[in-house]
């Protein structure tokens, strides 16, 4: 599961925008507008009909930057004017703050109405191994880490509908209008499963002035691998919902171009770096295995030493394979210090993705960045299956022993995650030397559990 965190005017608006279709007709009535540096100010975006509700209202307005405690840390304006939030937002725009060590531009604001308000309630839901976990407080808010203590949770089963479960256990009798927000939860709980959100928390969602519940406060994560079924309904003002970067985290070049690759294939190309000077470096087929690979050099205690976070899959073509090879392989190779590198080129056993043209990809890249594989002691561990897997992982044996590459080659006679292992014994050989060494059968290492991986 790829869990891709939401703005909060996005969480509010697919929330809002699929409450009726889901929730027997009922609505939310939720207005907000979000102002960036590509939007017109909040002046000029109060004279279109949509937003025309700012000129007659009390506002607030808040950073939209996937951070915390704003309220904490100033960053709130409650109450105010058209003109003062607009004020206020061109005061922040595009200036740094620091928040948790973390320093960045603020870049979105989100603007709302004022709500007076009494109660506040803390409601999240979020998806675990077995279940999904309803939390719920009457004592929501800014101070809701240190009322930890007073907040209830429900476990409810995958493939459990909601209707059938006793909400009033989670939601005691103290709770003003209370079948209004068991009502309310049960809805948000629908939302949260037809949408293939990973996780919602309103903090705090309070009562209007007719007594139903209002979020004041919103945050949330879907599930990317579900935008197949679900993209569709995650739209925002019309266009596909943005998955913006962590705040105080901006892109990598290599990570612009890989999404600017990804952008004009059919197939999947993602990268994410997370270690430049890390030493077991990742080139893995398949949205599932790339994980499976990643929690595997984690559990071995070496996730400090991952480089990167990617996968390619949907069948790619040679040249985007070519492309998106190039651009790993020249991280893992970059500043060489003598110490030994690893690079899995791993993988489950495709269904329909052909190994040997994806492969011939990956082998051009290697002639091309040869030189740096040497001089970087990078070596290579290759595990791969599906059409035409014993074509492709004889190329490269092939090549391997060609260009005087230190290489590694399996196919599914081996458990998916066994280079992992390898590669882990090879960064940790003081005297480890790029001496080409190629392998079709499992050599005695201990192997991590044996995990089939299918894409």
């Amino acid at each position: 599961m790829a869990r891709k965190k939401l703005r909060e005017y996005s969480t509010k608006y697919i929330i809002k925008n699929n409450f009726p279709l889901l929730c027997n007709g009922s609505k939310l009535n939720l207005k907000m507008i979000q102002v960036s540096p590509n939007t017109p100010t909040l002046l000029e975006l109060s004279k279109t009909i949509d937003n025309i509700w700012v000129n007659n209202s009390k506002l607030v307005v808040k950073p939209d930057m996937l951070f915390g405690k704003r309220g904490k840390n100033g960053l709130v304006l409650l109450n105010a004017t058209l003109e003062e939030a607009d004020n206020f937002i061109k005061e922040k725009i595009n200036k740094p703050v620091e928040i948790g060590g973390k320093s960045g531009l603020v870049t979105h604001f989100i603007v709302e109405p004022f709500v007076p308000h009494t109660e506040e309630y803390y409601l999240s839901i979020t998806a675990q191994r077995e279940s999904n976990r309803i939390s719920f407080s009457n004592c929501g808010g800014m101070e809701i880490e240190e009322n930890w203590d007073k907040v209830s949770t429900l476990d409810i089963p995958y493939g459990e509908t909601i209707d059938k479960v006793d909400l009033h256990t989670l939601i005691d009798s103290s709770v003003l209008n209370r079948e209004y927000v068991i009502e309310f939860i049960r809805n948000i709980y629908k939302l949260f499963n037809d949408l293939s959100f990973h996780f919602i928390e309103m903090n705090p969602f309070t009562l209007d002035h007719e007594g139903k519940p209002y979020p004041l406060d919103a945050r949330g994560e879907v599930d990317e691998c579900a935008a197949f079924k679900c993209g569709g309904r995650w739209l925002v003002d019309g266009e596909p919902v943005q998955f913006p970067q962590p705040f105080g985290r901006s892109l990598y070049p290599e990570e612009t171009y890989v999404n600017e690759l990804d952008e004009k294939t059919g197939a999947s190309l993602k990268l994410t770096l997370l270690n430049p000077t890390g030493r077991i470096w990742a080139m893995v087929a398949g949205g599932g295995a790339s994980v499976i690979y990643a929690d595997t050099v984690a559990d071995m205690g070496y996730g400090h030493e991952l480089g990167n976070y990617g996968e390619y899959s949907g069948d790619p073509n040679e040249e985007d394979t070519h492309k998106y090879a190039c651009t790993i392989i020249s991280l893992a190779t970059r500043n060489p210090d003598s110490k030994p590198r690893a690079l899995l080129i791993g993988g489950g056993i495709a269904n329909f993705t052909d190994v040997a043209a994806t492969f011939k990809g990956i082998i051009r890249a290697i002639k091309e960045y040869h030189q740096d594989i040497i001089k970087a002691n990078l070596s290579l561990f290759v595990r791969r299956g599906g059409p035409n897997y014993q074509s492709g992982l004889q190329h490269m044996r092939e090549i391997g022993h060609k260009l005087h590459i230190p290489i590694k080659v399996f196919g599914p006679e081996v458990n998916m995650t066994s280079i992992v292992a390898m590669a882990i014994q090879h960064i940790n050989n003081p005297i480890a030397n790029p001496v080409p060494i190629h392998h079709s059968k499992p050599t005695s290492l201990t192997m991590s559990p044996t995990i089939n991986g299918v894409h």
